[in-house]
């Protein structure tokens, strides 16, 4: 097994996931196969407990893993199926260690940092690594390993530690490490400045690692004398250097990688050998007619956690993914569900309903929390009434369903036990089979199956007219199986059921152009060239866009 190591410096947020994601999609384009592992150093077990503004979104897996985003990026760029093992944290290792101790393993040893964590950390790479995630048998080439955070953050220091002795017990032809740096331009000087790599590289070597690659994040591409200044005091070669500039969209980074022949050195270092050098014709494709899109399609995001894109990443990412199917330019209007709300200032009302009644469709995705649920169901209602296609995804769904149950049953107060224990008509419920004490890892968790009640339906069809379709889910409130029946009678259509048929967790108004909520997160499972069916809607099987059933932004387009 061959390791790649993307390691950070100066400051966070500089897009090792997309670099080592990029990475991960030359190498696939040069024949090889490739796994990933995440390392965040908090001392969380998982992201699961986490709020979407402290880290952003929660990336959930098909095995139940909670995990960070950046295994969505590896999945969408490489298109493999990774498990909750290639997400490392602190909490997990401090928890085996423990685990082991209690167990007697160490048998009556001093447990230490060094050598019982870090030989977990390299135990823990070495076992995952061996996984296979592409659905093929044998053991992937070559392993990613991002390490989240930057050179010098303390909680990192166990795992810098590790990493050093791993180079060392693996041999340096088996181990390449990619170090991630900044190259900012002061604007008064206009140059490009090398002095914080210097130092990130400087604490790097201290720590017992070396680069081998160093890749320069800049506004502008990396200048031929900012190379040679990097190559001179960081000891890097010049053609190991190479430059990650700021560009229209991220499906041109593999490109910019490839045209600086990052591939050859990560190779060379690492003793592999191709027969054919990388194809990217489809990435070009995409990364070239992204650029050219001009045709715009507007989707209205109603949610709580506005101020933060990554809190909805995946959700952003499926809606590209659609749009770019149907050559159409995204543009998400953002929609604070607060400011939708009576008690929000006029100037806020105001600045919120005109976004809302000028966009071509109505996404309301999933959250916690009883902040901004009003707005949320004046923004299905207002879609509902006015034949604006609408999405629904997990709260999304629920929201729909409580919204249905006040207009059009008439249920005074009817809500979810969620945000009103006391609510009369109790639409959506607590499930019975969760934990109320405990919150992490308790929830509802992953790819789980849903069976269609009938194929003549909206969502069967854009599913190819499947019985069943296998989605990944993360809640712990459901439908209340007590009100189904009324609900049907009056017209919401609940077309897809779990294995028992008492959850809920597919819901269609067969009256409206396309209303639908779904209990499950598609997006989780939306790659570049694969959308999601009920985002996109099935140009293969609905070649005509004046024919039902269509996805989201096909309903906009039949519309």
């Amino acid at each position: 097994m061959k390791y790649v190591v993307v390691t950070g410096g100066v400051v966070s947020g500089l897009g090792k996931g997309i670099t080592a994601s990029s990475i991960g999609v030359l190498l696939q384009a040069c024949g090889l196969r490739v796994t990933a592992i995440k390392i965040d150093p908090y001392l969380n077990v998982d992201a699961g407990t986490m709020s979407p503004f402290e880290h952003g979104e929660v990336f959930v897996l098909d095995d139940g893993g909670e995990v960070d985003l950046d295994l969505g990026n590896y999945e969408r760029f490489l298109d493999i199926t990774l498990t909750r093992d290639n997400n490392i944290t602190t909490g997990k290792i401090y928890q085996s260690v423990f685990d082991r101790e209690r167990r007697g393993d160490y048998l009556g040893k001093t447990v230490q940092a060094i050598p019982h964590v870090t030989n977990e950390i390299h135990d823990w790479i070495q076992r995952v690594s061996k996984v296979s995630v592409d659905g093929k048998e044998g053991e992937a080439d070559v392993c990613l390993i991002e390490l989240g955070g930057t050179v010098c953050d303390m909680e990192s220091e166990a795992f810098f530690r590790a990493l050093s002795d791993f180079e060392f017990r693996l041999g340096r032809e088996n181990f390449c490490l990619v170090h991630v740096s900044l190259v900012p331009v002061l604007g008064v000087v206009g140059e490009q400045k090398t002095k914080p790599t210097q130092h990130s590289v400087q604490a790097l070597r201290a720590l017992g690692l070396t680069p081998t690659l160093l890749a320069c994040r800049s506004a502008k591409p990396l200048e031929k004398s900012t190379r040679e200044k990097l190559a001179l005091f960081c000891h890097v070669p010049a053609h190991h250097i190479f430059g990650i500039h700021d560009v229209s969209n991220i499906w041109h980074v593999p490109l910019l990688l490839r045209d600086q022949n990052v591939h050859l050195a990560i190779l060379e270092r690492l003793n592999l050998s191709t027969a054919s050098q990388p194809e990217l014709s489809q990435w070009e494709q995409r990364a070239q007619r992204l650029d050219t899109l001009s045709s715009v399609i507007r989707i209205g995001m109603v949610g709580k956690y506005t101020g933060l894109a990554d809190s909805y990443l995946s959700v952003i990412k499926a809606l590209q993914h659609a749009a770019f199917s149907c050559e159409k330019k995204l543009e998400i209007e953002w929609v604070a569900s607060s400011d939708l709300e009576d008690d929000a200032s006029q100037s806020l009302r105001t600045a919120a309903w005109t976004k809302l009644k000028n966009v071509d469709g109505v996404l309301v995705p999933g959250g916690f929390g009883d902040r901004g649920i009003q707005g949320k169901l004046l923004a299905a209602k207002y879609a509902r009434e006015n034949n604006v296609p609408y999405l629904g995804i997990c709260l999304g769904m629920q929201i729909a369903v409580i919204e249905f149950a006040r207009s059009v049953l008439g249920l005074d107060g009817a809500h979810s036990t969620e945000f009103d224990p006391a609510t009369p008509h109790p639409c959506v419920v607590y499930m019975p089979e969760i934990s109320k004490t405990r919150k992490g890892g308790t929830m509802r968790l992953g790819a789980r199956r849903t069976l269609f009640q009938t194929t003549n339906c909206i969502t069967a069809k854009l599913y190819g007219n499947a019985m069943f379709v296998d989605e990944r889910h993360r809640h712990r409130y459901e439908v209340n199986p007590e009100m189904v029946s009324s609900l049907e009678n009056a017209g919401l259509c609940f077309v897809g059921r779990d294995e028992t048929g008492s959850r809920m967790e597919i819901v269609e108004l067969a009256s409206h152009k396309f209303y639908v909520g779904v209990q499950f997160h598609p997006e989780f499972k939306s790659r570049p060239g694969k959308p999601s069916p009920v985002f996109l809607g099935s140009s293969k099987n609905f070649p005509s866009l004046s024919t039902f059933p269509v996805g989201l932004i096909h309903a906009w387009l039949q519309g």
